[in-house]
């Protein structure tokens, strides 16, 4: 589970509606975790918001990156990638 990183910065409170059994198990899971259903709901959130920054970092850097094959520096298409008929 990830803890607050921004210890720092301003919190702020929102109202979110879940339907009976979602809110069932978010006071379960919260309660196993020895938390409250707000700080879980918290590091959730805050957990896809890292996974997303993080991947949308990794593909801009792999899109930065220079063709490895032969070609005019653009990435092929699917369709080029997949043409058998080219490689005999």
């Amino acid at each position: 589970m990830l803890h607050y990183i921004s210890v720092m910065k301003k919190l702020r409170n929102i109202t979110v509606t879940l339907r009976e059994d979602v809110a069932h198990w978010a006071r379960m899971e919260a309660a196993r975790k020895e938390t409250s259903v707000s700080r879980l709901l918290g590091s959730l959130l805050e957990e896809r918001m890292l996974q997303e920054q993080s991947y949308k970092s990794a593909m801009r850097r792999a899109l930065a990156r220079k063709s490895f094959a032969k070609s005019d520096g653009q990435y092929l298409s699917r369709e080029e990638a997949h043409d058998r008929a080219r490689l005999r």
